[in-house]
């Protein structure tokens, strides 16, 4: 166990570092694209990326993750997974060619043509992707993992913005995207070496498992980015620039700060699956240090919105502020029962997941249909965050069933996590509007950042530490954390005592 948890910290530390760097090149690519193209460019793009992904989630088979919960995969499953993918990209990719002309046709705009064709080519060459990269995450072994991560991210982040510097082109965000998939083959490769062979061998045995998530993610990427085909075609690309620009931030300090527990947790509760008191107390224990950790962030990402957008990416895309907020504010709160999604892969019932899923569908697009058309861009942002909510109540029950710990219990574990940030939006919310008329200049709004993200994280500490404290002092996030700092301290001055002596 002891030997487990050191690999999972390890792995942890790993994947946060490299969803760290992730998460600022993305927010450096996103500010400073945003200062050159319009948001019509993000719209136009938005649309064909929408219509790629959902027909990536048609045929999605989910072979990575097949791998990583198999007890012992052979070269022949990695052969058979090589195989699987490559047709599947090379039938996206057709896919994609074809509905390049229709997509141009409905929303009239010729140019749609090149970008879903250039697009259509990258998705087939993803197909050649290094099926062995599996073996890293599964012995816990992410630092590989980090390299890919990181280098595909840096150089679609410097071909994006010297084409936008050059050009000023839509053409920076399409390529941007080619560079960063073509990394990520090259990048896999080099990292450990595989030479591929067409098998389809343990085809029955892989789509066992990853067909029910094959089920789930055409369900969530439709539930997901349908609302970006009716944004665009009732609101305008304009519009949808807008919308896709905040849904993506808003989104990123939940989903960098959630990732990196989920991939970790999948691959630790895969080696611990026959288990069930191991599997409970680590769910448990990772569920509430991943609550106690984003809420905040999320929380305050919304409270900085404007200042952040103003500084970032200038008055012209002001109209994003509101869509962050909601978004942030809703995705943060989506992180209790989040950590579900790794728990029932490595249960290996991932039809439960489907299940969830497809009852999501069915109240999700009737209330953002509706959130659409009676109240614009504001009404969807309204029905996503009630959405969001139901969401909640979903996973939750769905942990209930698979470990047996009660909703009451998951909320109660996460009580001070929830009380803390009700104390810091008290707080911080009539501070923020105080500070609002120091100006606009970029001085004053970096000040307003400074007084709102030092008041908000005070506020969240303290009133955390404080509850803790009352309740006794027990296990949970804070002796993580607690722990973990006074280690790093330690190792810290033992090897200033080495280079001293």
């Amino acid at each position: 166990m002891t030997g487990m948890r050191g690999r999972l910290t390890k792995g942890a530390g790993w994947v946060i570092l490299s969803r760290a760097l992730v998460n600022l090149i993305s927010l450096l690519s996103t500010f400073i694209l945003a200062r050159i193209l319009t948001p019509d460019d993000f719209g136009l793009v938005a649309l064909a990326t929408t219509l790629l992904m959902i027909i990536n989630a048609l045929t999605d088979l989910s072979l990575a993750n097949a791998l990583i919960q198999h007890d012992d995969p052979t070269e022949d499953h990695f052969h058979t997974a090589w195989t699987l993918n490559l047709a599947r990209s090379a039938l996206i990719g057709g896919l994609v060619a074809v509905a390049a002309w229709p997509l141009a046709y409905v929303y009239d705009d010729p140019r749609l043509q090149g970008i879903t064709l250039v697009l259509a080519l990258s998705v087939f060459l993803t197909g050649f992707t290094n099926p062995k990269m599996t073996v890293f995450l599964r012995d816990l072994l992410f630092a590989q993992d980090f390299m890919l991560n990181v280098s595909q991210k840096i150089i679609g982040f410097a071909v994006s913005v010297a084409i936008a510097l050059i050009y000023q082109s839509y053409w920076a965000l399409v390529l941007g995207t080619v560079a960063s998939q073509l990394t990520m083959i090259v990048v896999s490769y080099m990292l450990i070496p595989y030479r591929p062979y067409f098998r389809i061998t343990y085809y029955r045995e892989l789509f066992s498992f990853s067909l029910w998530l094959t089920f789930g993610q055409i369900l969530n990427t439709i539930n997901w980015r349908l609302d970006y085909f009716l944004i665009g075609g009732v609101a305008g690309r304009t519009a949808l620039g807008y919308y896709s620009v905040g849904d993506n931030l808003a989104g990123i300090p939940t989903r960098e700060a959630s990732e990196p527990v989920t991939k970790v947790l999948f691959s630790g509760l895969s080696l611990i699956k026959n288990d069930p008191e191991r599997m409970q107390a680590a769910y448990t224990a990772a569920q509430a240090l991943l609550t106690s950790v984003v809420l905040p962030v999320g929380f305050g990402f919304a409270l900085c919105a404007k200042s952040v957008v103003l500084l970032a990416m200038g008055a012209k895309w002001l109209p994003i502020v509101p869509v962050i907020q909601g978004l942030a504010a809703i995705l943060a709160l989506q992180t209790l029962g989040k950590l579900v999604q790794p728990l029932a892969m490595a249960k290996g019932v991932p039809d439960l997941l489907f299940r969830r899923d497809l009852l999501s569908f069915f109240i999700r697009i009737p209330l953002v249909v509706a959130g659409l058309l009676l109240g614009g861009l504001h009404g969807v942002i309204i029905a996503r965050m009630a959405t969001g909510l139901i969401a909640i109540g979903f996973n939750l029950h769905l942990v209930r069933k698979l470990i047996g710990v009660g909703v009451k219990r998951q909320i109660f574990q996460n009580g001070r996590a929830l009380l803390s940030i009700a104390v810091m939006v008290a707080g911080v919310f009539p501070l923020q509007a105080a500070t609002e008329h120091l100006g606009t200049g970029s001085l004053m709004l970096l000040l307003q950042l400074a007084i709102i993200m030092s008041a908000g994280a005070s506020l969240y500490i303290c009133s955390h530490l404080l509850l803790w404290l009352a309740a006794g002092r027990p296990q949970g996030p804070e002796t993580t954390i607690l722990h973990t700092l006074s280690s790093a301290i330690q190792s810290l001055r033992a090897r200033r005592g080495e280079s001293a002596a």
